[in-house]
């Protein structure tokens, strides 16, 4: 499944988020970059491997909970994935000035995304996320330098 006219077809059928209750890992390297273990896309989850994906549609674990807090926070977005992905953009390029002073900070200061590890090994955090996960919005509010002093703060009592 490394064709990309493939996610776009997945992107296309996509249902809303509310519509999606698990979400069906498929392996697809053409999207993945190096050093990503998978990647939410409108619903569906991409990983590198046939084997990752074997595994994420099997069970629920720290990384399919991740891309599941994705899924609820795309809900708490107008339940829309495009608003969601146009947000996620918004924060990455907004953080991008912050790559000078740690390598891929504008991913790991993404509000969606530190709200994603922050839970990710809480497997009961969906069940708490009833209208989405907005603890994001909060992550939001806060300066991309605030964020990267909350982040590395997190980092070092690790």
């Amino acid at each position: 499944m490394d064709n990309p006219l493939t996610l776009l077809t997945l992107m296309w059928r996509a249902h809303k988020p509310s519509h999606t209750i698990d979400m069906k890992a498929l392996r697809n390297t053409f999207w993945l970059r190096k050093g990503y273990a998978a990647l939410t896309f409108f619903g569906t989850i991409v990983t590198a491997t046939d084997e990752e994906a074997q595994e994420l549609n099997g069970q629920l674990t720290s990384l399919k909970n991740h891309e599941m807090i994705h899924l609820k926070q795309a809900q708490s977005c107008g339940d829309s994935w495009v608003r969601f992905y146009l947000l996620y953009i918004y924060y990455w390029l907004r953080a991008l000035p912050q790559n000078r002073y740690h390598r891929h900070a504008a991913y790991w200061l993404n509000p969606f995304e530190l709200e994603a590890y922050q839970h990710m090994n809480d497997l009961h955090y969906l069940e708490k996320c009833t209208n989405g996960a907005t603890e994001w919005r909060k992550y939001a509010r806060m300066k991309p330098a605030e964020r990267r002093r909350r982040f590395l703060s997190s980092q070092s009592s690790h």
